[in-house]
């Protein structure tokens, strides 16, 4: 079987005009990134059409390790509806770099539902993460220059500072070092560390900005720390929102690409969904609305973390509602929900897959409080069993739940029309009519009990004193009526990766805050999660080779 870095580089791949031309984009409204890439200006954007079209949203139960195919599903989705008449597109994240040569791979797709030009999208790309990163340590190193100069100096207490570089690697040796050393020419020696790029504020403002100012004015609101008698610091107290945004200045622009089968997609953006808000741009799903009848777009990892937050967070400041919700689910990660270890994933087990199909049990009915009836999307594998695929449809429809086959991997648009006319179906249906699950006028603690009880199933939420603490300094600079977004583990509905299925009889731990004042969220962070990834032991990169004609295989 040909592997998806295989698949991708026997395409053929059409020059990007004719691809925008099928959106009728002009070539004059094209920035080319050679051939196959192009970004595409903000003024196409229109809202009055953003209001019409239908915007489908695909989450998922809670993956093993390799994930369960969302992008994958939704690129087969958006090919489905293509073939059955329907002006669709695909608006999706960027790829990091540190799943690329970690453990989980690219986000381009697999098998025959992928985008393309893979290797460039699973790489450096138009360069959006590069000035995301140019941007944040930009404010990084303003900071420590106003430290250390008399003139302009803020009088910024060291101790304070929240502000963190970033790089897009996982390396877990940066998460806490120490700067400054050397000597007084070499700056105020201070602890400091290093999220990875998706975790970033940066990332997260681009993501949420409806336009260049802004994008400018989130920038300026970036809280950075306290003087030394007390009053906080911004990004702006330094002037550093025109110089970060002159960084952003082509990043702002959504990327245009293709699908093997020739239809456009968008991607734009990359924040993680454990650790950040877990979706795409406002600005490219806008942009998408703007040029298609319906809108494909995924959240990250499970339901209970992508797209809570997509529904609570960005659906409030885009102002956009999911017209259809569909969740993907695999059997082998309903077996590994049922109990199945690694080595077992593949193995059918249909008392594995009763047992784990409580894990997709609550995520049915965590939509269904967002007033959307969920389709499933069994995303097939050659190992599942006819008798564990229907045991899912069968106890799906005990829910007034439709579960679909999707052979989008394996066959691209012709495995998914079955698919896309249920989802068309719910999209016509007058069954779905989105609401937030919490208002953001509610107190902090309010609103972080409701996602814990009501998503997650726990009995209740404790805070460290440290957290304590940190919510306290959140209420005084006034950010308490801010969404929220949890940095939890994907692994699990609760805080403990271990404890798969459904878990019951759990409290939630939150062991501090974070805020990005400029994005516009409150970030609890749960358990052990860490907003600086480590690399496995063995990492992806290790099975990687390009030759000397400059061909690449091993990358996924």
């Amino acid at each position: 079987m040909l592997t998806d870095l295989e698949i991708a580089q026997a395409a053929k791949i059409t020059h990007i005009k004719e691809i925008a031309a099928k959106l009728h984009i002009t070539p004059d409204d094209l920035e080319y990134y050679g051939k196959f890439k192009s970004k595409l200006p903000l003024h196409l954007i229109d809202d009055e059409k953003v209001k019409k079209c239908k915007l489908i949203l695909v989450s998922a139960i809670n993956p093993t390790p390799a994930g369960e195919g969302k992008t994958t599903v939704s690129i087969g989705l958006n090919e489905g509806l293509n073939k059955i008449g329907k002006k669709s597109v695909v608006v999706l994240r960027e790829p990091s770099l540190g799943p690329v040569f970690g453990m989980k791979g690219g986000a381009a797709g697999g098998g025959y539902s992928q985008v393309i030009p893979m290797e460039d999208i699973n790489l450096h790309f138009t360069g959006d993460f590069a000035a995301i990163e140019k941007a944040n340590n930009l404010l990084a190193a303003l900071i420590d220059n106003n430290l250390q100069n008399k003139t302009g100096n803020l009088n910024i207490d060291p101790r304070t500072i929240k502000w963190k570089r970033v790089m897009d690697m996982n390396d877990r040796s940066l998460r806490q070092i120490t700067i400054g050393l050397g000597g007084t020419g070499n700056g105020i020696p201070r602890e400091d560390g290093f999220n990875i790029t998706p975790a970033s504020e940066v990332m997260a403002i681009l993501c949420m900005s409806n336009s260049i100012d802004d994008l400018k004015t989130r920038l300026g609101k970036i809280f950075v720390g306290f003087t030394f008698d007390k009053k906080p610091i911004f990004a702006s107290d330094l002037k550093a929102e025109n110089a970060m945004a002159i960084l952003l200045k082509d990043a702002i622009k959504p990327n245009l690409v293709q699908t093997l089968e020739g239809n456009p997609a968008l991607l734009h953006g990359g924040p993680f969904a454990n650790i950040a808000q877990g979706t795409n741009t406002i600005m490219a799903t806008k942009m998408g609305m703007s040029l298609a009848d319906y809108v494909v777009t995924e959240a990250g990892f499970g339901a209970d973390l992508g797209a809570e937050k997509f529904m609570n967070i960005k659906c409030g400041y885009a102002g956009i509602a999911p017209s259809a919700i569909v969740i993907v689910a695999t059997i082998r990660a309903l077996r590994h929900h049922g109990g199945a270890k690694k080595d077992e994933y593949n193995t059918a087990s249909i008392d594995k897959v009763i047992k784990g199909f409580a894990n997709l049990e609550k995520h049915i009915e965590n939509c269904k409080k967002f007033g959307l009836n969920p389709v499933v999307a069994i995303n097939h594998f050659p190992t599942d069993s006819s008798e564990e695929i229907e045991y899912v449809i069968e106890h799906c429809k005990k829910h007034h739940v439709k579960a679909v086959v999707s052979y989008g991997f394996a066959q691209g648009g012709n495995g998914t029309i079955d698919f896309a006319n249920a989802v068309i179906e719910s999209v016509e249906s007058a069954q779905n009519k989105f609401k937030p699950l919490y208002n953001w006028q509610l107190s902090v603690e309010d609103k972080i009990h409701c996602i814990a009880t009501e998503i997650y199933g726990a009995d209740g939420v404790e805070y460290s004193s440290k957290a304590r603490t940190q919510l306290k300094m959140i209420k005084d600079l006034g950010y308490d009526q801010l969404p929220i977004c949890m940095a939890k583990t994907q692994k699990s509905l609760s805080d403990k990766e271990t404890a798969v299925g459904r878990p019951k009889n759990f409290t939630i731990n939150v062991r501090e805050f974070e805020f990005a004042a400029g994005a516009g969220f409150i970030i609890p962070i749960l358990g052990d999660m860490m907003r600086m990834p480590g690399l496995p032991v063995i990492p992806a990169s290790e099975n990687m080779f390009i030759d000397s004609k400059g061909k690449i295989t091993g990358l996924s």
